[in-house]
Order: structure tokens, then C-alpha cells, then sequence
């Protein structure tokens, strides 16, 4: 553990809540400069938590939550916009993820996003693309505690990010979990791994890519291993693989196994991690694995440094939306007109709005009529349901399920959200959104003279202009029912005026 960073020049943060690691890493950025200020890590086997039902156990969640705290002191002072912390797959699984995650933001300090398996992968490109460039075309691989992540990319471009449920946690405790070594485990464990990457097959042959990089723990555990015992320089080739898992058959345990540079928290799930990696250099026709210095972490710091661009036109986010809009047929002059008319109406409920809470509502909005391709007819139920079962690049699972309510919100009874309106700021979204939606209805140019919206306290006044007359009777009519639904639920008055 270092020293604290200068406190006049605030690095950027990234907490990687791994299945068998957490790392936190501080950075300083200078263009494509990026100095590690400080970095930790923790071997606190979250993955090995999960049981049979899968929940995590108290005392999974416990040693996360020590961490997290311990990672929460060293946060101290940097801007909350500069600090990311991202959960992966163990979190993907854990039926009691939100229970965890409600401890663990308390703990941290900060929010913690889980992302879905596409999402990390490219996150880890970006790590591996900025701290190694080429313009070569890439293999990276990333062997995780409970996920296998799989990338081939140009330069900086991701051309395809896929990620696959095995990983040396969750490999280790299926076929090694007394410790035992034998032919017969690893044989088994090699046809269990082969099964699951099997499908990769033809999306990641040999002719589309001229090098392979490995990423993270696995990886750079075993790259270790061969370095310190001579067996290589540090690459990773099927013959060292070889001689690794013949070293842990002649061990004939992992209390027995002593090998020169494995470290003792990579002791119980190497022998999934040798798996994992020999099936992938078999099957994929890879010949030698570079071990590299990006992994998702950096990313992260990557990808949060580029949200906060002031114009935000490298916001991979942005690109996603339009991508869903073209694919699902959005009505784009309607989702702007809409996405315009929110933004106001939010800004006058809220008059210094933080960034990130305005972004995602102007994404609801730009989506909110993406289940008019399914039906017309309740379509913001299809609506809800898409943004929160798609992969869009940029957003975390949490993210896509805030835009996700808001769409099913839109329109309609709100016992639907009862839960969710206790959160203030989805609430002042909520009521923008409907607003807007309702005042453009007509799917027209919205008339002139715009509608105020004044808070006092629980009630709403929404000043219609005078220069509104009689050919605005539906619009007054909408807005009448939309007053009686805020009515029923005791939260607040809506008075049209």
C-alpha cells in the first residue's frame, strides 16, 4: 500500500470487485500518458462464497465488505465523478446481489455498477489497447474467477467482445475442490472448460488475429510461474501448460504443490486457471501467450476520463443509444422532442442538476418508444424489458435498469414503480418524463408558449400559458388524469394551473 497522492492533483479511481480478487487503482492521466499513483490488491475469493442456490454467504459478503471499507479510506478527497467501482460476474450470478451491493456502496462510499459480461470485456480492450497499442489485429483473453472474456480488436477498436461462464474460481471448486490432483480432474475439468468455449470457435479462429495477449490474474499468475522456473520468458505456450499440470499431477495435491513464483493466493484456484488456459491455446491454435500490462481497471479509468470529456462526443454511451435507436426503428424527431421537453422540466425541479442523472434521462427519453417495434399497445412494458435485457456498450446492468424504469414509468398507473419512488432523484425524473411525453403527444412540433413547472415543497404547479386556447383541450385532459395518478399514490400534488 502507498502513500496518499498529492491531494492538488486528484488522480482517477478504479475498484475492480473481481470473483477472486478487488483491486483499487489510482492514476494520473497526461494525453496517452497514465501514471499509476498507487494500486491494492486483495485476494477475497468472492466467487467461492456463492452456494448451491446461488446466494452469497455472510461470510463471502463480510471479507468484500472489509475490503471495500479499507478501499473507502484511501478515497478519501477525490471528486466522486473521478472514482468508478464495477462488479463482475460473481455479482452477475448472486441472486442476493442487491442486498450486497445496498452494504457494499455503503462500505466503498461510492456507488458500484455491475457490468454485464460484453461490457468488462471491452472495458479490458480498452485497458490492453491504451497501455500496449499496435495495429495489429488481437486476440486478448481475460481468465477471471468466474467468467472468461474473449476480444479480438484493432488499434483501439473492439471488433468483438464476447464472455463465457467458466473461470479458475468457479473451475477450481467443481473439479479440485478437496485439493486433490489427478489425471483424471484435470482431463475432466479441461472437457468442462472446452464445452463452455466451444462456441468461440469460429468467432475467434487464427486467421483473424496475428497476436494473442492474456490480461489479469490467471494469466500473469502462470506467466510468473514459467519465468521464475525457467521454462520460458514469461509467454505462455501449450508445452509449459503441459509441464504445469504435470507438476500439479506429480504434487499430487495443492498443500503439496511447490512451485518457484506461485504465490500463495493463487494456490486453490490454479488448477482451474491451467484448465482454462490450456484448452483456450489448444482448441484457438495458439501458440504462444503474451502476458500483457492492461487489464479492466485501466479500462475503467480509460473510459471515465472520456465520459467526463466536456462535449461527451467520446462517450461510448452516446453511440450505443443511437445504435438502439436505428435497430429497433425509434421515431427519432419524437424521442428528441421528448428528450428536449424532459431536460426542461428537470432542470426547473432540479436548478443545479449533477450531469449523469440529466444524461439518463435524456437516454430514457431517447428510448422510451423502443417496444413500438414489439407492439403498440403497452408499449413502454416492451420498452422497459428491452433496455434492461440489452448489451450496450458504455452502460453498466444498474444503469440500463434506472433507464429501464423510467420507460416503464412513462405512461400508465405508477403502482407499477411503489418501490423505486422513494428515490428522490428517479422520482423528479419520473415526473419530467411523463410530462414531457404527455405535452408532446401529438408527435408534432410542440406549440408555442411552453408550460412552467414550480415545486413547494410535496406540490407541483405546472403553469400552462395563456396563449393556450381550446385546441389544446386534449392535452388539459391528459394532464388532468396524470394529476389524479400522482394523487392516488400520496407522494405528491400535481396542480395543472
Amino acid at each position: 500500500m502507498t502513500t496518499r497522492p498529492d491531494p492538488n492533483r486528484q488522480p482517477w479511481a478504479s475498484i475492480d470487485i473481481g470473483s477472486n480478487s478487488f483491486r483499487l487503482e489510482l492514476a494520473r492521466l497526461s494525453g496517452d500518458r497514465y501514471q499509476r499513483v498507487s494500486y491494492i490488491k486483495e485476494s477475497v475469493r468472492l466467487g467461492a462464497g456463492l452456494d448451491g442456490e446461488g446466494m452469497l454467504t455472510e461470510a463471502a459478503m463480510q471479507r468484500g465488505l472489509d475490503c471495500l471499507t479499507a478501499f473507502g479510506e484511501q478515497l478519501v478527497g477525490i471528486p466522486p465523478e473521478r472514482v468508478r467501482a464495477v462488479a463482475t460476474q460473481t455479482l452477475r450470478e448472486a441472486r442476493n446481489r442487491n442486498a450486497f451491493l445496498a452494504r457494499a456502496e455503503a462500505a466503498l462510499g461510492h456507488p458500484v455498477e455491475v457490468i454485464s459480461g460484453r461490457e468488462e470485456a471491452r472495458l479490458i480492450f480498452a485497458g490492453v489497447a491504451r497501455l500496449q497499442p499496435s495495429d495489429k489485429p488481437r486476440l486478448v483473453i481475460d481468465i477471471g474467477g468466474r467468467s472468461t472474456e474473449m476480444i479480438l480488436g484493432k488499434g483501439r477498436k473492439p471488433l468483438l467482445a464476447e464472455s463465457f461462464g467458466v473461470g479458475s474460481v468457479g473451475l477450481s471448486m467443481r473439479f479440485f475442490a478437496d485439493g486433490a490432483y489427478t489425471d483424471e480432474a484435470f482431463r475432466a475439468a479441461q472437457v468442462a472448460a472446452g464445452a463452455e468455449l466451444e462456441e468461440a470457435l469460429t468467432l475467434f479462429r487464427p486467421e483473424l488475429w496475428k497476436e494473442a495477449l492474456g490480461s489479469s490474474g490467471t494469466v500473469g499468475a502462470v506467466s510468473h510461474i514459467l519465468a521464475a522456473t525457467g521454462q520460458t520468458d514469461g509467454r505462455i505456450t501449450p508445452d509449459a501448460l503441459r509441464w504445469c499440470i504435470a507438476q500439479c499431477i506429480a504434487a499430487g495435491s495443492q498443500d503439496k504443490l511447490q512451485l518457484p513464483g506461485l504465490k500463495d493466493d493463487r494456490r486453490p484456484v490454479v488448477a482451474g486457471g491451467l484448465c482454462i488456459l490450456y484448452t483456450l491455446l489448444t482448441q484457438f491454435g495458439i501458440a504462444e501467450l503474451l502476458p500483457t500490462k492492461g487489464a479492466l481497471r485501466q479500462g475503467v479509468v480509460f473510459d471515465l476520463a472520456e465520459r467526463l470529456q466536456p462535449s461527451g462526443a467520446r462517450d461510448p454511451r452516446a453511440g450505443s443509444v443511437a445504435e438502439l435507436q436505428k435497430r429497433f426503428g425509434v421515431d427519432t424527431a419524437q424521442a428528441e422532442r421528448v428528450a428536449t421537453k424532459a431536460e426542461k422540466l428537470y432542470r426547473e425541479l432540479v436548478p443545479k442538476p449533477l450531469p449523469e442523472p440529466l444524461r439518463e434521462l435524456r437516454w430514457a427519453a431517447a428510448l422510451h418508444e423502443m417496444g413500438m417495434l414489439v407492439s403498440h399497445h403497452d408499449h413502454h412494458r416492451h420498452s422497459a424489458y428491452l433496455i434492461g435485457h440489452v448489451d450496450a456498450a458504455g452502460f453498466s446492468t444498474n444503469q440500463l435498469q434506472r433507464l429501464a424504469t423510467l420507460a416503464l414509468g412513462q405512461r400508465g398507473g405508477l403502482r407499477k414503480l411503489e418501490s423505486q419512488l422513494a428515490d428522490a432523484n428517479l422520482l423528479d425524473s419520473l415526473i419530467a418524463l411523463r410530462l414531457a411525453v404527455i405535452l408532446c403527444h401529438a408527435r408534432t412540433p410542440v406549440v408555442a408558449g411552453a408550460p412552467k413547472l414550480e415545486r413547494a415543497d410535496k406540490q407541483l404547479t405546472l403553469r400552462l400559458p395563456k396563449s393556450w386556447s381550446g385546441e389544446q383541450a386534449r392535452t388539459r385532459y391528459l394532464l388532468k388524469e396524470e394529476a389524479e395518478a400522482w394523487a392516488r399514490t400520496g407522494l405528491l400534488e400535481l396542480v395543472v394551473a
